[in-house]
């Protein structure tokens, strides 16, 4: 009676997991198919309208050199200015980009600005890009550009966004840049971040305008200054630990074309040499997805066990069936995580590894709960972000 159960419930089981992997595989917008926009072909235009691109940075000394030169070297017929906003630093971050500028001769294209101190109810982030918005007036741009103080971006990145943007009618568009996967923790984990991702917000279904879902990568985003008056600035999310999306989201619901893709052409510097530094990185945003919900954070638990650990447990089950459907569900995962493998240019024997990177997630947004309980939720350079549960 009891092997019966067994067989039964493992039968049961594997029938769901497979099922799970069907509906990801085929019917959550072929977000698994990355396809990069660096091939794609530049649209000409006859006239470039003007862009500001506000660099929020705190702390940055390491990179920042790079990036602002980068911003500089940008192919850009346009009128085109950079503005580094220093967010309290307590480094050399604003003299460096001072410095870079001037080696450049460029003193005319880029300033920095000094952020105010921020105001309680205020990211950090969300209150650097205000100020860098703030300090151009009534001689605001056509487009703001906003991107991270540790991200690189090939000559054409600008072109290819206002281009791609101007073409589609795109109030955002964003481009999720090629994170570091160098080291072994890296190679194991950044790139199911990028798989994780766009499998809760697919490009198509961010592009389509009749879907609710809005995403958009941080880290380069293109912003039609119309679009941004139109929700109110940046006062309508200025609480949000994962300001990108949100941003998305109240653009969309202001009727906005919103647009997400990747590239391998612009890079972040950030560097994860542990596992305990891929593990911050994802438990930083990973509680605030699930809306600070216990209840939430129970489901998801259960639902990465059932994704990802549950097809290759099956495996071990005396039920042949069972098995059988246990091994479908682990080829339709490793099928659909290849491409991502292959964008980060590894080995394809990483593939099939993915269920040890969502325990690790799994693990990660577990922490991620236990910071926000113990009050340093959303940590980011020194700063608890999340919302204090009293």
């Amino acid at each position: 009676m009891g092997a019966s159960f067994h067989l039964q419930a493992a039968g049961v089981v594997a029938a769901a997991v497979l099922g799970i992997w069907l509906h990801l595989f085929f019917g959550r917008g072929w977000f698994w198919r990355i396809r990069s926009v660096d091939r794609e072909e530049i649209p000409a235009l006859s006239e470039w309208p003007s862009v500001v691109a506000i660099v929020p940075a705190r702390n940055e000394a390491e990179t920042i050199g790079r990036v602002v030169t980068s911003l500089l070297h940008q192919d850009y017929s346009g009128k085109f200015h950079v503005v580094v906003v220093d967010d309290e630093s307590e480094d050399s971050t604003a003299s460096i980009a001072v410095q870079v500028a001037t080696d450049f001769c460029a003193e005319d294209r880029l300033r920095v600005e000094r952020a105010s101190a921020r105001p309680e109810g205020w990211t950090g982030k969300l209150w650097a890009l205000r100020a860098g918005v703030a300090s151009f007036g009534p001689e605001s741009p056509d487009y703001f550009w906003f991107t991270d103080a540790d991200i690189t971006h090939a000559p054409d990145t600008l072109r290819r966004l206002v281009a791609q943007a101007q073409k589609h009618n795109l109030d955002l568009n964003s481009l999720m840049v090629l994170l570091q996967a160098k080291t072994f923790p890296e190679r194991a984990l950044i790139p199911a971040f990028l798989y994780f991702f766009l499998m809760l917000y697919p490009p198509r279904w961010i592009a389509d305008d009749e879907l609710r879902t809005a995403g958009a990568a941080g880290g380069c985003v293109l912003l039609k200054r119309d679009a941004l008056a139109r929700i109110g600035g940046f006062e309508a999310i200025r609480d949000e630990v994962i300001d990108d999306c949100a941003l998305a989201r109240v653009v969309k619901n202001a009727r906005g074309h919103v647009w997400m893709g990747t590239t391998r052409r612009s890079e972040s510097l950030r560097a994860y040499r542990t596992f305990a530094e891929v593990r911050d990185l994802i438990a930083r945003t990973a509680f605030t997805q699930l809306r600070y919900s216990s209840l939430l954070l129970a489901g998801t638990v259960l639902a990465m066990i059932l994704t990802y650990l549950a097809p290759v447990a099956l495996l071990f089950t005396r039920d042949f069936s069972a098995r059988v459907l246990g091994a479908a569900a682990w080829l339709l995962m490793t099928t659909s995580f290849a491409p991502t493998v292959r964008f980060y240019c590894l080995s394809l024997l990483w593939a099939p590894l993915l269920p040890l990177a969502g325990l690790f997630y799994t693990y990660s947004t577990c922490v991620s709960a236990v910071r926000f309980w113990l009050g340093r939720g959303g940590q980011w350079k020194g700063r608890a972000q999340a919302p204090n549960r009293s």
